[in-house]
């Protein structure tokens, strides 16, 4: 390096290097300044990353290795296991919320760049991963607990080794490999949240093992609905087989919300092991690993909505309140076999989560605009069971000294279970007669006002098998390429049917009965007493029949080819193109005759992707980035099917005439790594979308989510990072072997719809202006402008001792299109806003073990999650609840 290149640095190195700076002498040159001690060709051996990579090297812990994040081509980060252990996050999508233009939205469900969980892929080393979610493909990562991640890669620069559906960023997962030494892990921990814990909760029976998560039998579906949900047949509702069903459908164990006086903490245990063994020539390693959790949240949530025709702030058609408890369960286990010789590895890794969430709600509300003195009240309950397992195959060999084979194969399994799924509405019509006009009553769909009672089934199952090859060959000094294949299959079969209880006889003996809690309103002898001569006539319909029942499915082929090299002094160039071809299906499955209905897209792309990087010095460098990439439709998304959703509050529908969505993306960024683990980057982004997906809300007794394809949206923004450490040794004994870290991020990002009076949309098969759906210059649905993540923290460099204070902010952003009606109405927005968590690490040896403490302080501000809609006179809270400050002691041993 030339000293005219270097002066101009010689002062900011000073300041982003204290301790190089302080360690001249008045000798020192500006040749021996710009060194630094550790060079990218002498940096030691020592804990790296480990990262799964398709197309790519398998990076294995302990090998020689530098900085991953500066030798990528792409633009990258990486969560280590270490970064992960420092946000003391139990999940890892809570860790990835720490990253540079990462935002956590909803159930675990990652942003990249304020783009939406339809425009991120996750992958399990390299693997794709099917969702246990119903309006979702990609899988949320709060699933993942972070005991069973090794480390995580976000690559937001597309290359072509990857699959074409990249909008944000790919999210891959590494698990643990092959351990260096042979380890027994115990730990456990309790957590205390100030919302719910020693408060009032919501809960029902259910069965006596449902705090292990499994339920015991007793939620198995009757004989003679499964026999019904087989002959593929609807229910007659004035059958002898409609009133036997319904007579053993509601009990007191799924139907009768009980309170909990003093909600017990949450409480986890985890279990992890490993050993590798010397086989001659080979090492063998097998690490397992095995998890438990049970966390109970409460929320009082402020749930309004404005009426649709005046579409004004003071027009409520219903305000209220709802609490929701939710008793959520986690098992999981991992077990990992990898077998390393020379530079050749083979790795077989299983998977195994188990999440459960027992959900209990009451809602108490009023309908200003229809019945102004009546009072609502409704109640749920529900079982949501999801569960994922993977097991896959790779491989890396290297035959000969320039050429690597990478091979991998896997089989994902995800499942939702949702069975007895129970909603109903009681009235106090406030008469004052004294008589049943001043009590609850259920009048069962009879009524003004009144609702049937619904109990839903529902059930999802999903494979994938997928399998890659991929073929790397150095042909000089300066060149090398790669040539590969990859194939997935997503099989999805999902079943959804809602039954309604309906009473249709005297609105007398209806009235009078429904004061009854719904067990025994419902119970056995309610559904015959028609058969005694009185004038009930419970009846149990089947309105979802027609479009309970869908299948998916998702084949993809892709073969794709890169080169890497230099084409001049200090200037290298990554490009390729991948070639994918896919057919996407959403088919309706036939009831009672009724002709198979669907869609079927087909379609095929060239993807190009090419990054410059130019060498400025051995630590500082510039890429460029251009690439294509695609964001398809969900599978749900494709078929007009009711899907109510009570995390969010909201029934979705799909829409038959989505079509894939296309992006081009352009990517710049400055990265200086000045020092070893310690880097400054700053980064600017643009992409174009055509026909993005998009939300909008529609009211039709009752508020539904739809989609349609908007006729495009442009997104663009910057990023800056620094990670630095401070060392503290001047300052005495104490701090000898303490120092300050410091990684500090901010994302910067605007996003417009681009839509015209010319724009035509297709909605379920009828053409329409896009002006009636979308409006120009609106922002994408989940996109923040702005959001900042700060850990500063004090850590010893020789012993585990670490006390970090993380600050994350975002902006709002919006989760659902306004109404569209006569009036429109203002899109609802979701602001996270700003939070603090505090994490405090400790490790004391007792003998040759460790004991590590943990204490994690959660959302110390108190933010409430805020979803809204703003008028000129106020806010209208459509979702809207507090969230408890978290705190959680834990504790673990390492032999």
């Amino acid at each position: 390096m030339t000293k005219s290149r270097l002066v101009p640095l010689l002062l900011l190195s000073t300041v982003m290097t204290p301790g190089i700076a302080q360690a001249q002498d008045s000798t020192t040159t500006p040749e021996t300044l710009a060194a630094p001690a550790e060079t990218a060709q002498d940096e030691p051996e020592g804990d790296a990353p480990d990262v799964s990579i398709p197309g790519g090297a398998i990076i294995v812990t302990g090998r020689r290795i530098v900085n991953v994040e500066r030798s990528a081509t792409e633009v990258l980060s990486v969560l280590s296991s270490e970064d992960i252990a420092r946000t003391g996050e139990g999940d890892i999508a809570g860790a990835l919320g720490h990253v540079t233009g990462l935002s956590v939205v909803g159930n675990g469900y990652v942003y990249v760049r304020g783009l939406g969980d339809r425009y991120s892929l996750a992958l399990l080393n390299g693997s794709p991963l099917p969702s246990p979610e119903p309006l979702k493909r990609v899988v949320p990562l709060d699933l993942f607990p972070t005991s069973v991640v090794a480390s995580s890669m976000v690559q937001k620069s597309y290359s072509v080794n990857f699959p074409g559906e990249f909008g944000g960023g790919v999210i891959n997962l590494t698990t643990q490999a092959v351990p260096e030494e042979s380890f027994l892990k115990i730990g456990g921990g309790i957590g205390w949240d100030s919302e719910t814990t020693n408060k009032l909760s919501y809960s029902y029976y259910g069965s006596k093992t449902d705090w292990t998560g499994y339920d015991n039998g007793l939620r198995r579906v009757p004989h003679d609905m499964q026999a019904l949900f087989d002959s593929n047949l609807a229910l007659n509702p004035n059958s002898e087989l409609a009133d036997d069903i319904g007579s053993i459908l509601f009990t007191p164990r799924n139907s009768v919300i009980q309170t909990i006086e003093n909600t017990q903490p949450n409480f986890s245990a985890d279990l992890s092991a490993g050993t590798s063994f010397d086989l001659g020539g080979a090492t063998l390693g097998v690490i397992a690993t095995a998890g438990y959790s049970n966390t109970t949240q409460t929320r009082q949530a402020l749930r309004q909505s404005t009426q649709l025709l005046s579409g004004a702030y003071e027009d409520r058609d219903q305000d209220g309140t709802t609490v929701q408890s939710d008793n959520r369960v986690i098992v999981n286990g991992l077990l990992g076999l990898g077998l390393e010789w020379g530079e050749n590895s083979i790795r077989w890794t299983n998977v195994y989560i188990h999440d459960t969430d027992k959900y209990a709600a009451l809602a108490s509300f009023k309908q200003p605009q229809q019945n102004a003195n009546w009072d609502f009240m409704e109640q749920s309950t529900g079982w949501y069971e999801r569960q994922l397992i993977d097991s896959q195959f790779t491989g890396e060999f290297k035959p000969a000294d320039d050429t690597t084979i990478d091979l991998r194969a896997g089989y994902a399994n995800s499942k939702r279970l949702a069975p007895y799924e129970i909603v109903s509405r009681y009235i106090r019509r406030n008469t004052g007669d004294g008589g049943v006009g001043d009590l609850f009553t259920n009048a069962l769909g009879s009524g003004t006002g009144s609702a049937p009672t619904s109990i839903s089934f529902s059930r999802l199952n999903e494979d994938v098998w997928s399998a890659g090859a991929d073929v790397s060959h150095r042909f000089s000094t300066n060149w090398s390429g790669t040539v590969g294949y990859a194939y997935q299959i997503n099989s999805r079969e999902s079943r959804q049917r809602q039954f309604l209880v309906i009473a249709n006889g005297d609105s007398e003996l209806i009235e009078a009965l429904g004061t009854a809690r719904l067990d025994v309103l419902l119970q056995t002898g309610q559904w015959y007493l028609d058969r005694t001569g009185l004038d009930y006539d419970l009846q149990l319909q089947d309105p979802t029949a027609p479009y309970a029942n869908y299948r998916a499915r998702l084949l993809n082929h892709a073969f794709y080819g890169k080169v890497d090299g230099t084409l001049a002094d200090g200037l290298t160039l990554d490009a390729g193109v991948r070639w994918e071809w896919a057919k996407e299906q959403s088919l309706l499955v036939p009831v009672e005759g009724v002709a198979e209905s669907g869609v079927t897209l087909k379609n095929e792309y060239f993807l190009p992707a090419a990054t410059l990087t130019y060498e400025i010095d051995p630590e500082m460098q510039i890429r460029i980035n251009g690439s294509k990439t695609i964001a398809r439709p969900q599978f749900r998304e494709l078929i007009f099917q009711n899907f109510f959703d009570p995390e969010t509050n909201r029934t979705y529908q799909g829409n038959p005439q989505l079509i894939d969505s296309q992006l081009y993306n352009a990517e710049a960024r400055w990265e200086w790594y000045f020092n070893r683990d310690e880097h400054v980057s700053l980064g600017g982004f643009y992409k174009h979308i055509k026909n993005p997906i998009e939300s909008y809300l529609l009211y039709s007794n009752g508020y539904f989510t739809r989609y349609a394809n908007a006729p495009s949206a442009d997104l663009y923004g910057a990023e800056v990072e620094l990670q630095k450490y401070f060392d503290l040794y001047n300052l005495g004994s104490f701090f000898e072997t303490r120092r300050i870290a410091l990684n500090a991020n901010y994302t910067y990002t605007k996003s417009q719809l681009n839509v015209t009076a010319d724009d035509i949309t297709n909605v379920n098969g009828f053409l329409s202006a896009a002006t009636n759906y979308f409006v120009d210059g609106a922002p994408l649905t989940g996109q923040s402008k702005h959001i900042a993540n700060l850990q500063f923290g004090l850590e010893d460099t020789d012993s585990l001792s670490q006390q970090t204070i993380m600050l994350n902010y975002a902006s709002k952003r919006v989760t659902s299109r306004g109404v569209n009606g006569t009036i429109r109405q203002p899109d609802i927005f979701e602001h996270p806003g700003f939070t603090i968590d505090v994490i405090v690490r400790q490790g004391i040896m007792i003998g040759a073990s460790e004991l590590e403490l943990k204490f994690e302080g959660r959302n110390l501000t108190g933010r409430a999650h805020k979803e809204y809609q703003s008028f000129e006179d106020g806010d209208v809270q459509f979702n809207t609840y507090a969230l408890g400050r978290v705190f959680k002691a834990s504790a673990s041993i390492k032999f």
